[in-house]
């Protein structure tokens, strides 16, 4: 890495510079964190005070451009995540303190949109035409608009054009087609060669940008010795490689008999290398008489951690949740927290014999791992078929090779693969009899190890364990993931293999599962949520309170802000009222409150009506929905007054709105299948009581439906008649006598 820029270089003269940064999903955290960094390097060397350097900064995301500089017309939708002006008489330290508090929010990336907000709004802050701009564009190199004629327009003002691609854009450019060069070449000014950086390494970068300036009259070199060099451009992406990695044991039987035969089976391993690429051009690098060698040079964040420098000789790793708590993201398996682990093994004919061999070796991998040191984990083994059997209590051996030695006796039986019945067992007695209560007791979680699937059902037995407050676990073949996801209550919950290598991978995944509960949720999915209560005389209002404590709980699992996840609520009865809108409550905090304060209504209640008031007033432009963003309706009743719902439920449906139906008590079934609709969007809950134990469900149901594709167009953002109409991959509205505007929203 090079020599910090303001040590190097000093950019004393009168410019207005604006970061307009790219905030999006594709950028991913590492990138994002480096593209801070970048921002943060090139500041160090700005001279900022009221006659000289301006700055400013904006990151955008998916969205419209806003109608002023504090309101976007849509809440939520606006292209600025956040933006601000450096004044004059803030140093770059405060700078520096105030970005490194920002997060990536996600969105989509809409640099088009962006170029056009500063054509429509100019620079924050900018001067008058005789002060130089420079916009220094961050990004993955993938907008979702076209870019070419709003930069052509910028550049036709005089701004000068920078655009920065870092390290995770230049990996996957061969990998997968999405970032465009030819793209990058028109935002940028000429020379091209020049004015698009593209480097693994943030002081890189900006010295690709100061070596440029070096040549003008706003930045000039602070030392001697320091002087400008031609250096050839290296480009380089990630390859995925298959190797023969040696001989492992394996199992080989057949199904019919008893018979196990070792062998030594060949495995392989798949490995990612660096290829270089021939260059396209140039750069210039500052040289010194100083080392280039940087503190990430040498990679040393493992197991997929980012390394971002702070400094000539320090770093910080960004490691992966399993690994966030050791030095340079190295693994540790030894378990930290409390947790008492069962491992459920199928031992069932359709199971195969190879296929349990399988599992005993990963849980004796396991336990050898993971007890190591000062654990506090307590491991116990149990078989099933037909019948559950304990074969090594949870707590009984503390000696790891006592414990890996019992395991070494277990055996194979063979028999039907009754899972149900087994995970009924498991949550009855998997624990022993009487498990501590309260604060004494640890984490409960079973570990469901099969290749088979169940000969009898699951939905229910494991429903009752969850219940049971026990974490539920699955490893297990491709051929059996979804009956696993179905059976821990989410995909999450679920590793799946496809050799033995590959199995004996998911241990560090496991263990970082074990330690960290997995909680369903969609945290930085965009979503539209409404939830319909069903306040009529035939629920009550203690079953109605029930409700609310329902859905109280299902709102914890979400993001609640105008940029993520907006809520509103429903009620019918009597009448029909909107307890709030979409655009009411803008944090977590007030959808809580004011869910604990929703009306219960009485008198007899339609849902059909409950419904089209939703289509008209609620999942609208006017009542806060957000063009571009997944919309659901979960509707929460007790069966009555649902005969007519099917056609504005449909009616919703055909309008891109997702609606699920949970259906309480003895309800009328065939009503609630026609309002669930074709995809067969229906929970039923035993009693109000049971709500609780379907919110996994729900969560998953919500989270899917959010990651569907949208229709810009649908609902229809056009106000007064307004006709929506789609156009390279954005939207606009035709609108009819005498209003005008985005939205069609002005006379």
């Amino acid at each position: 890495m090079l020599l910090h820029s303001p040590l190097v270089m000093w950019c004393s003269a009168a410019v207005d510079i604006l970061f307009l940064m790219d905030g999006s999903h594709s950028v991913g955290k590492g990138s994002f964190e480096r593209s801070k960094h970048f921002a943060i390097t090139v500041c160090d060397a700005l001279d900022i005070n009221p006659r000289k350097v301006s700055l400013s900064l904006i990151v955008f995301v998916l969205g419209c451009l806003a109608a002023s500089d504090r309101k976007p017309i849509l809440k939520g939708g606006c292209c600025l995540r956040f933006s601000f002006q450096l004044h004059p008489w803030i140093s770059g330290t405060f700078f520096l303190f105030f970005f490194l508090l920002g997060e990536l929010r996600g969105g989509r990336t809409e640099t088009s949109l962006a170029l056009k907000y500063l054509l429509h709004k100019g620079f924050p802050g900018g001067r008058n035409a005789s002060v130089p701009q420079i916009l220094i564009i961050v990004t993955d190199g993938r907008s979702q608009g076209h870019v070419a004629l709003p930069a052509k327009q910028l550049k036709q003002r005089g701004v000068t054009v920078w655009v920065s691609v870092g390290r995770r854009a230049i990996v996957t450019s061969l990998l997968r087609p999405g970032l465009r060069w030819e793209e990058l070449h028109s935002l940028a000014s000429d020379p091209r060669e020049q004015h698009v950086l593209m480097a693994e390494q943030v002081d890189d970068a900006a010295n690709g940008l100061f070596s440029t300036l070096s040549s003008s009259a706003i930045c000039t070199t602070a030392s001697p010795d320091c002087k400008v060099q031609p250096h050839p451009c290296e480009r380089k992406t990630l390859e995925t490689i298959r190797e023969r990695a040696g001989l492992a044991p394996c199992w080989r039987g057949s199904r019919g008999t008893d018979a196990v035969l070792p062998a030594l089976c060949p495995f392989s391993r798949f490995g990612r290398v660096a290829k270089a690429l021939p260059s396209l051009g140039g750069c210039a690098r500052l040289l010194t008489g100083i080392s280039l060698v940087g503190p990430c040079d040498s990679q040393p964040c493992q197991n997929g951690g980012t390394c971002v420098p702070e400094g000539p000789d320090r770093y910080n790793c960004l490691c992966p949740p399993a690994f966030g708590r050791e030095a340079n993201c190295a693994l540790n398996l030894s378990l930290e927290c409390r947790v008492d682990v069962l491992f459920l093994l199928a031992g069932s004919a359709d199971a195969t014999p190879e296929g349990f061999q399988r599992a005993k070796a990963f849980v004796k991998r396991f336990v050898r791992a993971a007890l190591a040191g000062d654990s506090r984990a307590r491991v116990g083994v149990a078989l099933y078929g037909a019948e559950l059997t304990v074969a090594v209590p949870v707590g009984e051996y503390q000696d790891v090779p006592d414990l890996v030695r019992s395991l070494d006796g277990l055996h194979f039986d063979g028999g039907a693969t009754l899972t149900g019945r087994a995970l009924q067992q498991v949550a009855e007695r998997g624990f022993g009899s009487a498990p501590r209560t309260g604060l004494d007791r640890p984490q409960r979680a079973v570990v469901l190890m099969t290749e088979a699937r169940s000969q009898d059902e699951v939905a229910g037995p494991a429903g009752f364990a969850r219940a049971r407050e026990l974490l539920l676990l699955g490893v297990g073949s491709e051929d059996v993931r979804a009956e696993l996801e179905m059976i821990t209550g989410g995909a999450e919950s679920v590793l799946t293999y496809t050799s033995p290598q590959d199995l004996f991978d998911q241990i560090p995944k496991l263990q970082g599962k074990l330690c960290s509960r997995p909680r369903p949720g969609c945290q930085a999915q965009s979503l539209d949520l409404a939830f319909m209560l069903d306040a009529s005389v035939s629920v009550g209002p203690e079953n109605f309170a029930q409700m609310q404590s329902f859905v109280r709980s299902c709102a914890l699992r979400f993001d609640v802000n105008p940029d993520v996840t907006q809520i509103g609520l429903v009620v019918y009865g009597g009448r029909v009222q909107t307890a709030f809108g979409l655009d009411t409550h803008l944090s977590r905090a007030a959808v809580l409150r004011a869910l604990s304060q929703a009306p219960y209504l009485g008198g007899v209640g339609s849902a059909g009506t409950a419904l089209l008031h939703i289509y008209d007033k609620v999942m609208t432009v006017q009542g806060g929905a957000r063009p571009g963003v997944p919309k659901a309706v979960v509707v929460v009743t007790g069966g009555s007054g649902v005969e007519d719902a099917a056609v504005p439920a449909q009616k919703l449906r055909d309008n891109g709105v997702s609606v699920l139906v949970v259906g309480v008590g003895p309800v009328l079934r065939e009503a609630l299948r026609r309002l669930a609709g074709p995809r067969d969007a229906l929970i039923h809950v035993a009693a109000y009581a049971d709500l609780s134990h379907h919110q996994d469900a729900l969560i998953e149901w919500i989270c899917r439906e959010a990651k569907r594709p949208v229709n810009l167009c649908k609902p229809s953002p056009c106000m007064n008649e307004g006709t929506c109409v789609l156009r390279n991959g954005s939207y606009r509205c035709e609108c009819q006598g005498g209003w005008e505007g985005p939205h069609c929203e002005n006379r």
